[in-house]
């Protein structure tokens, strides 16, 4: 009874902040960043040891600036996230763009689906509004997570159902989507690729941003399994309120490469989008909490 009357007042909560346009959210942003970043330093150890790691040929001066517009980028895209409540779709058509829609399309028509690689960048969430570039019928599957918290799980599947996206639990992927297959339908597949693992599912190893980092290959495994095509979703945050995305063949034949070369390639290329500007990661995560000997005293 408690979860749930905490559940009906941060949805009524959510919901009028969701009706403020988004001039009047982002001065809401700003004073949410005075608070985490000078009040309550929100994870601010966590963040500055990933950052200090990542990027060691940087100065002090330089790590403090990416710290706070992280933070002020972290603060942005809770407050986008939770206008997705009330967001129309027109309106996130126009602040959204898809760009190489071409093959995106064509590989959807050739293969009967895709498979998008996604990281944790730049306001990721607003991927779901890539139904409207897929034909009608086509399914845009969102493969999650579920929270503990089963009111607060059912929250964050309506926001991101709301613009026709298919929500599909982690743990249930490759039964839905061979269902799906079976019943004629084309789908893209859209897997955030970058969390932490579980100790259960840490299998593939590299060095990521300076540091021996562990990926979870789920992503690859379901390519393979489909014999879908795998794009890397390349994120550019333009302005705030604003996002592109860039879809990037890694490969059409998947079935063909060596075992953890996507997830190699994608590592590379995540990489590659944090350098470019790395205040729009989830530096917040604790991403390295792994150690590659927790991982082989599991297994042993």
């Amino acid at each position: 009874m408690k979860s749930k009357l905490v559940y009906w007042l941060t949805y009524a909560g959510m919901w009028l902040l969701a009706s403020l346009p988004f001039r009047v959210l982002y001065v809401v942003s700003d004073g949410l960043y005075w608070l985490m970043y000078y009040g309550v330093h929100y994870r601010r150890k966590v963040v500055r040891r990933n950052l200090c790691l990542s990027f060691p040929e940087k100065s002090e001066l330089e790590l403090r600036a990416i710290e706070k517009a992280f933070y002020h980028y972290i603060c942005d895209y809770m407050l986008e996230e939770v206008k997705m409540l009330r967001l129309s779709f027109d309106e996130l058509c126009a602040r959204m763009e898809y760009d190489n829609k071409e093959i995106y399309l064509a590989m959807i028509e050739k293969h009967g689906g895709i498979v998008l690689l996604i990281p944790h960048y730049a306001n990721f969430e607003w991927i779901t509004g890539m139904s409207s570039i897929m034909k009608p019928g086509d399914v845009p599957v969102q493969v999650y997570k579920p929270l503990h918290n089963v009111y607060l799980d059912e929250m964050f599947k309506r926001i991101r159902a709301r613009f026709g996206g298919y929500n599909v639990a982690k743990h249930a992927t490759a039964r839905e989507l061979v269902r799906l297959r079976r019943e004629g339908k084309r789908i893209a597949v859209g897997l955030i690729t970058d969390q932490s693992p579980n100790l259960s599912e840490a299998h593939y190893w590299t060095t990521f941003l300076n540091q021996d980092t562990v990926f979870m290959d789920g992503a690859e495994r379901i390519a393979k399994l489909m014999d879908f095509p795998v794009f890397y979703c390349e994120l550019q945050r333009v302005a705030r309120g604003h996002c592109k995305v860039n879809f990037d063949l890694l490969t059409e034949e998947p079935r063909h490469t060596a075992d953890g070369e996507i997830t190699e390639c994608f590592a590379r290329r995540l990489e590659q989008t944090i350098q470019r500007a790395p205040a729009y990661w989830f530096w917040s995560h604790k991403r390295w909490k792994l150690k590659r000997e927790d991982v082989v005293t599991h297994h042993g």
